[in-house]
């Protein structure tokens, strides 16, 4: 389907101030709403051993106030006329996006400016040890103290190394985050939130020659940082098990997660991979129910009773993985060995065409709604690829791509990475079951 003309396409235009700072700019004034959004190329992937933790710390550091803006005026600001904001860390990135009513331009992007350029201005003990403690409740939250909450960072763990840059966990561990000192914290920033470290996407009601100029003047004078450290290679191999852990744990139900190892999201596999997630579980938060493995685990042999399954993509290693919770009354062993034979039988049975049917629209709507819809979603795709493909036309690119492969590169996907040396196990079952 490259090529094909009736796919959505998105114009922008993609420029560089002289300081390194990526603009990606696209008008488009259906609504008078305007999209600012700034990703910076630093997740916890960037993290050296003993501190983990910081690049999402700073996550939260960075609307504590900045040089000419005080504590709580970021979302002050906005949020007074009528805008929306937030942000968030993963493995190899961190974003802060606003959206607003489009006479608010040049507010969003003093605002972003400020703290860019001036975050350390007001980055005192105090808002470290405020923020830190913030973030390690956090962790307690939704990790701790959470029903099957520690299955991502025990997934990581499993399928990429010690030393693998996406080996441990966004958030970081406790003893980090107590032992991280303000210079520590005041290093990282310097290091990483300098203009050539960040693309910066303007999406939606705005003059494209207006938008330039402020950026100009707001972020123009800001030094970039010509000593940024390389990005660790994540690129590795396939095929590193299988491995199984079993956790007991305060749970209701035994769930069992699976995650294997896929390539980088650049590849020609990751594409054919992503489809063989969409023909086993659909693209939805839960498997669809004319999926594969909704189907034969949920309505047939009632195995099951929710999965998951998902397709993460990554800059050198991506992860593909689910689960299944297992009802009341089966057998863990059961349910591991039900989840396991349809997974593999992709290899063994490919997509029906109803299935890549299926499969090819649900990927469609998902993408056009998620990435072509609003400019908030738009804005925050452009700045993705800028940073995890290198490439920002490859919004226009993830479509066709996908719609291109066909049931037997899926069913080949599945049988490399969808394999069992290339498995990993987790599984939580109730305490009670010991």
């Amino acid at each position: 389907m490259p090529g094909d003309s009736t796919l959505p396409s998105l114009a922008f235009s993609d420029e560089r101030l002289d300081n390194g700072l990526r603009l990606l700019m696209s008008e488009d004034h259906l609504v008078p709403v305007v999209a600012v959004n700034l990703w910076y190329d630093v997740g916890s992937g960037r993290e050296v051993p003993g501190k983990t933790g910081l690049a999402h710390l700073f996550e939260h550091m960075m609307f504590q106030g900045s040089a000419n803006a005080p504590k709580g005026e970021h979302f002050g600001a906005i949020e007074r006329v009528g805008g929306t904001l937030n942000a968030s860390t993963t493995l190899h990135r961190t974003n802060y996006f606003e959206w607003a009513p489009s006479n608010n331009l040049e507010l969003m992007l003093w605002l972003e400016a400020d703290r860019m350029g001036g975050l350390l201005d007001a980055l005192g003990q105090e808002t470290l040890d405020n923020q830190r403690d913030v973030v390690k409740n956090e962790k307690r939250q939704v990790q701790d103290n959470q029903p099957y909450g520690t299955w991502l960072p025990r997934m990581q763990a499993a399928v990429f190394p010690d030393g693998h840059p996406y080996h441990h966990p966004t958030i970081g561990s406790m003893e980090d985050l107590s032992a991280a000192s303000l210079q520590d914290v005041q290093d990282f920033f310097r290091t990483y939130y300098a203009p050539n470290n960040a693309v910066l996407s303007i999406v939606g009601d705005a003059d494209r020659a207006q938008a330039r100029d402020w950026v100009r003047a707001y972020f123009g004078g800001i030094p970039p940082n010509p000593a940024i450290p390389a990005a660790k290679d994540a690129a590795i191999a396939t095929g590193f098990g299988p491995s199984r852990e079993l956790v007991k744990d305060r749970v209701p139900l035994t769930r069992i997660y699976a995650g294997f190892r896929a390539p980088d999201a650049r590849s020609r596999l990751a594409d054919a991979t992503q489809m063989a997630a969409a023909v086993l579980a659909g693209v939805e938060g839960g498997a669809s129910k004319g999926s594969r493995i909704y189907k034969r685990l949920v309505r047939e042999r009632r195995l099951a009773q929710d999965t998951v399954f998902a397709f993460l993509d990554l800059p050198g290693s991506s992860l593909c993985v689910g689960w299944i919770t297992a009802r009341p009354g089966v057998a863990t062993e059961d349910a591991e060995a039900g989840f396991y034979e349809v997974l593999e039988s992709l290899a063994k049975e490919p997509p029906t065409e109803d299935e890549m049917i299926r499969a090819r629209a649900g990927v469609e709507r998902a993408i056009v709604e998620a990435h072509f819809t609003t400019v908030a979603g738009t804005a925050d795709r452009l700045s993705e690829c800028a940073i995890t493909h290198r490439d920002p036309g490859w919004i226009n690119q993830t479509l066709p791509r996908l719609l291109d492969i066909g049931a037997e590169e899926v069913s080949a996907a599945a049988a490399e990475i969808l394999a069992e040396p290339n498995r990993a196990t987790v599984i939580f079952e109730p305490e009670e079951a010991a």
